[in-house]
């Protein structure tokens, strides 16, 4: 029977093998992030957040940026909040619009962790080249269906 659906055959599917990895990334992250009560979720989170520097990100701007809903968002930030890593406020000029900004714990945090890209590359075993090749690729293949979506 698997001979009239060559096309559903596993192996040959890319989406297996991006669930696979996508999985084994987030395993390879845990016991780091573990290690500073911070979830692989929460960990990008901050990533983001202390990417944009000083400038206050907004709930949406930060959905955004992590291809997350508000839903999803919301406790998350609930959850860095209560840790006091991130302060959550009303903008002011729209009140409708939530800003976020890192707090001094959240900035601390941030040198807590700075160990865990290395040690995950390093598990990994790419080399620096195949791993900036897979990482264009992958954004390829995101915009590529991205663009379908819209």
């Amino acid at each position: 029977m698997a001979e009239a659906y060559p096309q559903l055959d596993l192996d040959i599917q890319l989406c297996f093998p991006l669930y696979a990895a996508s999985r084994a990334m987030v395993r390879a992250y845990g016991p780091l992030l573990d290690a500073v009560g911070l979830t692989y979720p929460q960990y990008l989170t901050m990533l983001a957040l202390w990417g944009a520097g000083d400038a206050s990100l907004t709930v949406g701007e930060l959905g955004v940026r992590l291809r997350l809903d508000s839903g999803t968002l919301t406790p998350l930030l609930k959850r860095l909040e209560a840790s006091g890593y991130v302060r959550r406020r009303r903008d002011p000029r729209d009140e409708r619009r939530v800003q976020l900004d890192v707090t001094s714990d959240g900035w601390a945090l941030r040198e807590h962790v700075t160990h865990v890209p290395g040690e995950v590359a390093r598990a990994g075993a790419l080399e620096a080249a195949d791993a900036g090749e897979l990482r264009r690729l992958l954004d390829l293949l995101i915009a590529h269906l991205d663009e379908r979506d819209r």
